[in-house]
């Protein structure tokens, strides 16, 4: 079960599992991590799970896809390191991975 830690606007750290294959977006949902509405439900169309990728981890998360990134356009502090936590599937590779949530 590979653990995702989410480094919230306030500093504070939440690490959560999750299963092979469930989205970054549905791990934080299910732990109870605030800040992260999902709004859409998972399906690359809102921009409202935006994260941060810690720079340890942009690499093995790979960069987003066309879709993901057009809609990151209207994400507030964009960076190269925002992501769509609904778009990142946990794979074993990716146990440990660390979020930072945008401020606001």
């Amino acid at each position: 079960m590979p653990k995702v830690r989410f480094i919230l606007a306030s500093g504070e750290v939440a690490e959560v599992g999750g299963d092979i294959g469930q989205s970054a977006m549905e791990v934080a949902k299910k732990g109870g991590i605030e800040g992260i509405p999902g709004e859409c439900g998972g399906c690359c169309a809102c921009a409202t799970c935006h994260v941060y990728v810690d720079p340890d981890w942009t690499s093995t998360v790979g960069p987003p896809s066309q879709d993901e990134s057009d809609l990151l356009d209207f994400a507030a502090e964009r960076r190269a390191e925002s992501r769509l936590s609904c778009q990142i599937r946990l794979r074993a590779e990716l146990d440990g991975l660390t979020l930072h949530l945008p401020p606001g």
